[in-house]
Parts: C-alpha cells; structure tokens; sequence
C-alpha cells in the first residue's frame, strides 16, 4: 500500500522537479494508469486506490490530505473499503475546486473515472448488499 502510494508520488515530484508542473499532472496520470494496467502483468493491475492518494499528495498536499481524511471517514462511517475509496474519487475534485486549483481538475476527474472502471464489480455488490465489509469474515 505504502510503496504503491510511493511510486505514484515520486512520479509527480520528479516530473516537478525536472519539467515543471504540467509534467507533474502527466506523471500523476501516467503513473496512476500503469498501476491499473501494467505492461509486465498483462495491463492486470490494481484498483488504483494507493497510486491515487500518493498521486494527490505530491501533486497538491493538501487535496492529498482532505482525501486521505475523507477515505478515512467514509470507511469509518461504513465499514466498507470501496465506499471510502470511491467517496474519496469524487470528493477529491470538490477538494481541487474548492483549493482554487481547476488546473488539475481534468487529471483528477481522468482518474476518478478510471478508479470508478476499476471498482465496476464493488459497485454490483454495493448494489446488491453484498460488499463484504472490515472485520467481518466473507
């Protein structure tokens, strides 16, 4: 989780770093997407989740943080880890708007997006009541 979240901020500051803040929005995406569809494991990747909060945290701290806390509530309030997630895709673009950041809206909505593609079977349990939820056994 922890170097997931790594790979995709590291990504963002080097692209900063050396090609400026466009470079970074590039990078955040690309690093996003080839978590979810990696090449060397024939584009099976992960759902995103980590990538995208590591993604957010080095793209702007402070969207990054008021994410990482809505996952937290959103898991907290439901007990459902794709609830979190997904309640912290969408929220993460009212964060942007609300930061005066619209720069990075289009990167963020892209991801949000593909985050929702990738969580498409939680969703069907969602709506079938059959998401399991933390700490209960399946």
């Amino acid at each position: 989780l922890v170097l997931d979240a790594l790979k995709g901020a590291v990504a963002v500051l080097a692209a900063r770093l050396f090609a400026g803040e466009d470079a970074a929005q590039i990078a955040a995406l690309a690093a996003f997407v080839g978590h979810c569809y990696p090449v060397w494991l024939r584009f099976t990747g992960g759902k995103g989740v980590a990538t995208f909060l590591g993604v957010l945290l080095a793209l702007i701290w402070p969207v990054g943080l008021l994410t990482c806390a809505t996952w937290i509530a959103a898991v907290a309030l439901s007990r459902i880890s794709s609830v979190g997630a997904l309640t912290a895709a969408v929220l993460a673009s009212g964060w942007m708007l609300l930061l005066a950041r619209p720069d990075t809206l289009a990167v963020g909505l892209l991801m949000t997006v593909l985050l929702f593609w990738r969580h498409r079977q939680n969703l069907a349990r969602l709506r079938a009541g059959t998401e399991p939820r933390l700490g209960k056994r399946p």
